[in-house]
């Protein structure tokens, strides 16, 4: 089981992948949980399940009391990411970002009244909390979701990249980082190609990346990417046949 890890820190602004579940708490694939600290006020990204919630709490007690929290950030709809949120919306007074496709059906998670969500255009749009911190929302649709979302960080430059990037990795595995990007490809290859829409939509989201400085590439699922892993990662995916095209049509 790995520490919290500070992904960045100039002071009042802290970047923090936070640790994930004992195991056996909650049966299922393993997901990271993102926290950002900016004068004193937080924004959580892909909260999790209902089964990691207390664990996700008692991390983020480390650094915030649940009244400051200003923000939530949805990739998308999967119960992974959505499971627990009725408690955290009982908690915090978090305004809820996510793609506006999927506000309709949030509420089958046992979540009553939607005020305090905030749907996000299709296109992505730059949003700016009462504490100051500016999140950029890049779109990822088709990644694995219609709706998906990306959170970009321009304090920090770490992308927020949902389930691009994902990887299966072995239980005993506790690496926080990608280094050697070919020597991660066998945890990563499977999912991408099963999940990932197309190629198409691929090439868009490698298009909209490279247009941002992004020192850090961050999923839900696996460690980061970073230095040269971060550059071959985008270039393996601008070229990957997957999803849809690999469909047998005759």
């Amino acid at each position: 089981m790995r520490n919290n890890v500070t992904l960045f820190n100039s002071g009042n602004h802290r970047y923090v992948l936070l640790n994930e579940s004992e195991p056996g708490e909650e049966d299922g694939i393993p997901s990271n949980q993102y926290l950002i600290v900016h004068n004193g006020k937080g924004t959580l990204m892909d909260p999790g399940g209902f089964g990691v919630m207390p664990q996700v709490l008692n991390e983020m007690l480390q650094y915030l009391n649940p009244d400051d929290i200003e923000a939530i950030a949805l990739s998308h709809q999967d119960p992974d990411i959505v499971g627990g949120l009725s408690s955290w919306m009982k908690l915090t007074p978090a305004r809820i970002y996510a793609s506006r496709i999927w506000l309709r059906f949030l509420p089958h998670y046992g979540i009553s009244g939607m005020r305090r969500f905030v749907g996000v255009a299709d296109q992505g749009e730059t949003v700016t909390l009462h504490s100051g911190l500016q999140l950029q929302f890049v779109p990822a649709h088709f990644l694995h979701s219609p709706g998906q979302i990306n959170v970009y960080d321009p304090i920090s430059k770490i992308l927020f990249s949902g389930d691009v990037g994902a990887s299966m990795v072995p239980n005993n595995n506790c690496d926080i980082f990608v280094d050697d990007f070919q020597k991660h490809l066998p945890f990563a290859e499977g999912f991408h190609k099963r999940y990932m829409a197309s190629n198409r939509a691929l090439r868009y989201w490698v298009q909209q990346v490279r247009k941002l400085d992004v020192e850090l590439i961050a999923p839900q699922h696996g460690p980061v990417y970073r230095g040269q892993a971060k550059i071959d990662f985008l270039n393996w995916l601008y070229d990957l046949q997957c999803g849809s095209d690999l469909l047998d049509l005759e």
